[in-house]
């Protein structure tokens, strides 16, 4: 397994120069970038190909490889709203990921289907992310990249067995799962679901949590809170899991630097290498 960070663990702002600079200098290996809006920072649905083509040698130059791409965007405009127009631009900024990624030699886009509101039923949800995602499917047909579907704190998909479900319904490869360790533990045992999604795992978040908090703000870093490392470790060698553990936490209040270099450190003990 690889070290990876997601751009979110740096300050809102950060330029991309210090994000790379940064997590090169604490050892990671991979990073994970986000779309943005117009105005963000790094990648947005502005971004040309030419630029996310220099944005990898870019990356690359600091020793480090993009291997997945999320979004900010799905939170403004989720693949299950009652408005269509607000589903397509859903699904623009899915296209977007996708176009961006194969630019950049990644090979996994973090998609959230969706989220349960007062007029958005479970059933909503998955029909209309079905709908909406069977066409990309078909578009990156070939292309060896990866639709993998997270689980988040949006009161779909509550159990691994029926995120599998989920994802078994779409009868292709180029689906799967991106699982979230502490988002699971409100709810279960991370390492249950591991061995229940098996194979369908194309990539990891890590964070902690706290079950005693309870909300959003039990997320903690890792190896504070209740995740049991050992056991998820162990998990992700049953299913011969590769890919990258990717660091997504909240930035340090002060000095947010060192949340880098001290997750670098965690993620070497959790996955069972000496960091001393």
């Amino acid at each position: 397994m690889k070290k990876g960070i997601n751009q979110w663990c740096f300050p809102a702002g950060t330029p991309l120069s210090k994000v790379l600079r940064t997590s090169s200098a604490a050892g990671f290996e991979t990073i994970e970038l986000n779309l943005y809006a117009p105005g963000g920072i790094g990648l947005t649905m502005d971004t040309t190909l030419e630029e996310a083509k220099a944005l990898a040698r870019l990356v690359r130059s600091y020793g480090l490889t993009v291997t997945s791409l999320s979004t900010e965007m799905l939170g403004r405009y989720p693949l299950s709203s009652p408005d269509k127009d607000i589903r397509r631009l859903g699904v623009e900024s899915v296209r977007k990921q996708i176009e961006l990624a194969l630019e950049m030699e990644a090979d996994t886009i973090l998609v959230v289907p969706g989220r349960i509101e007062a007029d958005v039923t479970y059933e909503d949800i998955w029909e209309r992310s079905q709908m909406a995602l069977q066409p990309l499917i078909d578009e990156i047909d070939g292309t060896g990249l990866c639709i993998a579907i997270e689980n988040v704190w949006n009161q779909f998909l509550w159990s691994p067995l029926e995120m599998a479900r989920y994802i078994d319904q779409f009868e292709s490869s180029l689906v799967g799962a991106y699982f979230d360790v502490g988002n699971t533990l409100a709810y279960g045992k991370p390492e249950h679901w591991i061995r229940t999604l098996g194979k369908r795992i194309r990539s990891v978040h890590v964070k902690d949590f706290r079950t005693g908090v309870g909300n959003y703000h039990g997320f903690v870093p890792l190896l504070s809170g209740d995740v049991d490392w050992l056991n998820v470790r162990l998990a992700l060698s049953d299913i011969s899991y590769q890919g990258s553990l990717t660091a997504e936490l909240e930035p340090y209040a002060s000095f947010p630097d060192q949340l880098i270099f001290d997750t670098s450190r965690h993620l070497d003990v959790i996955m069972g290498k000496n960091p001393y």
